[in-house]
C-alpha cells in the first residue's frame, strides 16, 4: 500500500467516525427531547364553535395526541366524559376540551315531570335562563267577569328548568290581529299538579312570565297562600 491509498483509508476511518460521532449527537439530542417531552397521550379538540347549554355529540370535537406532561389535569381524554353532558360556556373551535368546561344535563327526580312551554322572549329574562336555574312562573289572567279586575298569579315557586331550546319566531293572535314575536321553549321539572297549572296558564292565561330566583342556601319556604294571587287595588 502506497502512501496515496493510506491517506485514502486515513481519510475514509475519519469521515466514519465523524458520521458516527454526528449519528450519536443525533440520537443524543433527540433521546434529550423526549426525556423533556415525554410519551404523547389522547386529548380531543373543539372542531367548529358549540353554543352552551345544547347536548354534547362526538361530532363536535376531534381526537389529537399530545405530551402527556403537558395536558392540563382537566383535559377531557375520553369522549365518554361528555355523555349527558352540556357546554356552560360557549366553546371556541380549536379550543382543548377540559372537564371544567362542561356540566351533567339536568335531570329529573322522583316525582318529577317534563312539561316544555314557549315563552315570549321579552318576558322570559331573555339570555339569562339556562338549565339548572330556578325560576318563579307568573302567569296573568282577565277579570272572571265583567268589572272584575285582571290578577296576577304566581303558579309555581322555584320551579327548575332542566333545558333551554333555541330562539324562534311564532305567530300570536290578538286584538284581531296578527304578530310575529321571538319566543324560547323551556323545560321544567316540575311535580304532577304544577305541571297542571302551567299547562293551564300556557292555554288561558293573557301572558306567562318568569323570575329567575337567585341561588339560596337550603330548602326556600313556600310562599303565604295570600301571597300567590295580586291585584292592583291591593296597592290602594
Amino acid at each position: 500500500m502506497n502512501s496515496r491509498q493510506r491517506r485514502g483509508v486515513i481519510l475514509l476511518l475519519l469521515s466514519v467516525l465523524c458520521a458516527l460521532g454526528a449519528f450519536a449527537g443525533v440520537l443524543a439530542v433527540i433521546s434529550d427531547v423526549n426525556s423533556k417531552v415525554g410519551p404523547e397521550t389522547t386529548a380531543y379538540r373543539v372542531k367548529s364553535a358549540v353554543k352552551p347549554y345544547r347536548p354534547l355529540t362526538a361530532g363536535d370535537f376531534e381526537k389529537i395526541s399530545m405530551p402527556k406532561r403537558w395536558l392540563p389535569d382537566t383535559a377531557v381524554t375520553d369522549l365518554a366524559q361528555i355523555n349527558g353532558r352540556i357546554a356552560v360556556t360557549p366553546l371556541k373551535k380549536g379550543s382543548l376540551l377540559q372537564s371544567d368546561m362542561i356540566v351533567a344535563r339536568p335531570a329529573l327526580k322522583p316525582g318529577e315531570q317534563e312539561i316544555a312551554i314557549m315563552i315570549d322572549a321579552a318576558t322570559g329574562v331573555a339570555g339569562k335562563i339556562t338549565p339548572g336555574a330556578t325560576v318563579n312562573i307568573y302567569a296573568t289572567f282577565e277579570g272572571e267577569k265583567k268589572g272584575e279586575p285582571s290578577q296576577s298569579r304566581l303558579l309555581v315557586a322555584d320551579a327548575r328548568v332542566i333545558d333551554v331550546g333555541a330562539l324562534t319566531p311564532i305567530n300570536q293572535q290578538k286584538a284581531g290581529s296578527r304578530a310575529t314575536v321571538e319566543a324560547v321553549p323551556i323545560t321544567f321539572a316540575l311535580s304532577p299538579l304544577d305541571t297542571q297549572r302551567v299547562a293551564y296558564a300556557d292555554t288561558f292565561a293573557e301572558r306567562v312570565r318568569l323570575a329567575l330566583v337567585a341561588p339560596a342556601d337550603g330548602t326556600p319556604a313556600p310562599p303565604a297562600p295570600g301571597d300567590r294571587t295580586y291585584t292592583l287595588d291591593k296597592d290602594k
